[in-house]
Order: C-alpha cells, then structure tokens, then sequence
C-alpha cells in the first residue's frame, strides 16, 4: 500500500534531518512549520518554515556523522502523527546545545556512536508540517556519549576545550552553518 500524503510529510522531515535536503524542506514543512524542541539549538533553529527545519538538521549534522533516524513505530490522526523512533550516529564533532539563547555546554567529539529512543509529534495539514514536539531519552543518549556517570577524561576535554578558544570556535561555525542552513530554506524557488 503507498504512503498517505500525511505518511510522507512524517517521514519526510526525519529525511530532511538526515540530508538537509533543501528541496524536500520546503515540499513538506509548511511556511508556518515550528519546532517547540528549537530553543535548545542556535538561534536559525527557531526559525519558522522549512528554514527552521533546515537549519536543524544543519545543527545535529554539525556534531553527528551517519545521522539516521530507524522509525520503529507510527500511528496518523486526521491533524498529525506520532512517530516512535530512535536517532543514531556517530558523535564525530563538538555537540552544542543552547539555553536561553545562549550556548550552555559544548561536548567535544566522543567518537562514540549513540542510538537513543524518541517520541515525535507533528501537526499535520494539507499544506505540510505545521508542528514539532518531542519527548527524548537523553539521558541515554549522554550516557552512550561517556557524559553520565561524569568521567575526569571528558571534564578534561571539555576544560581544554575552553582554554584552547575550540569551545568558542565550534560555537561561531555552527550559528554560521545553521544560519546559511536557515537561509536556503528561506528562499522560495
């Protein structure tokens, strides 16, 4: 049986977090898409349409190679879906996560390969993915990245990591890559 239209908006956006698929951003994220998970990526991340999404995915490609999105199970209502999945790569550069506005911790690369449950909920209508919501194991995920139970080794890192300006690097690449990210998503074609 083909995908419903509603089918394809859902695995769509997990597609575009993949890829960065620009084209693919804009057929499914509607001009009003937004991502209530935005505020803990840079700024460009809260953007609204597909440029938000695209500098999302801009975000998480920036720390994780083979980023890959294993659906494990979804269910459709006539305003949107649920999707059951787990995210997996390789953590292969700095990770920065943001609050308030403001980079709050910088994980420099671990080199180690994550594989975490989520849930997602997306509103869906005719026009596309208007709405993002998710519930993550993070813990998990901190835990597979050697962050929980803290380690002197990766406190050292993240240390060094201050001391040697790469903190400050990683942070001024990613809102540069998130932001051009952001901005072909805003050009409409």
């Amino acid at each position: 049986m083909p995908p419903t239209p509603f089918q394809e908006y859902a695995h769509g956006i997990f597609q575009v977090l993949e890829s960065g698929d620009a084209d693919l951003a804009r057929a499914i994220a509607a001009p009003t898409f937004g991502n209530r998970e935005a505020t803990s990526g840079p700024a460009a991340c809260q953007r609204p349409g597909p440029a938000g999404l695209l500098a999302s995915s801009a975000w998480m490609r920036s720390a994780f190679d083979d980023l890959h999105f294993e659906i494990l199970d979804e269910g459709y209502t006539d305003s949107g879906a649920w999707l059951h999945l787990k995210m997996q790569g390789l953590h292969s550069r700095p990770f920065v996560q943001y609050q308030d506005g403001k980079p709050a911790q910088v994980l420099p690369p671990t080199r180690r390969r994550i594989d975490a449950e989520q849930m997602h909920v997306l509103t869906i209508t005719d026009a596309g993915v208007t709405g993002h919501k998710a519930v993550r194991d993070d813990l998990t995920m901190l835990t597979q990245l050697g962050v929980f139970p803290p380690r002197p080794g990766l406190l050292a890192s993240m240390a060094l990591f201050t001391l040697t300006g790469r903190r400050r690097r990683a942070v001024t690449e990613l809102e540069a890559t998130t932001e051009r990210a952001g901005d072909i998503g805003s050009v409409h074609l």
